[in-house]
């Protein structure tokens, strides 16, 4: 799966993020309204991951949708 259908379906993915990054806020999700630039910043700032961590992580999380 890539970044596109995660975006075109943020609210459904939404839950998903909050699982995996618990420390993210509703308020920020909303805020991040599916932009990835957006939600590794957010990652970045609430882990305190380096950018690359932060790339891969996402990375991940979008092969690890398109199992389920």
């Amino acid at each position: 799966m890539n970044w596109d259908q995660v975006e075109g379906n943020w609210k459904q993915f939404k839950g998903k993020v909050k699982e995996k990054w618990g420390r993210i806020t509703d308020d920020e999700l909303d805020v991040i309204s599916g932009r990835r630039q957006q939600l590794e910043g957010v990652i970045q700032r609430k882990y305190g991951k380096t950018k690359e961590e932060v790339q891969r992580e996402v990375d991940e999380f979008c092969t690890a949708c398109s199992r389920d």
